[in-house]
């Protein structure tokens, strides 16, 4: 094999970006400080449903947020 040839994928072939882990741990965090999750359930959910988790978890907290400014009206 010529030397041309040798590794020429990408560095992150053979792992995760850092961006991506980054990206991971923060979802974890959220479940766990948010959710109540341990990191243990979080790290083992499939990635699907941890997704849906965190976008639920993201309605619920928009909710919250109109349902304060709605009060903050009516008590003016």
């Amino acid at each position: 094999m010529s030397k041309k040839w040798r590794c020429r994928l990408a560095l992150t072939f053979f792992g995760l970006s850092d961006e991506y882990i980054q990206s991971v741990y923060e979802e974890l965090f959220l479940l766990k400080h948010h959710g109540g999750w341990s990191f243990i359930e979080a790290y083992n959910l499939p990635i699907m449903i941890r997704r849906w988790f965190l976008s639920r978890l993201e309605k619920h907290f928009e909710q919250q947020r109109e349902e304060i400014e709605k009060a903050k009206r009516k008590s003016r």
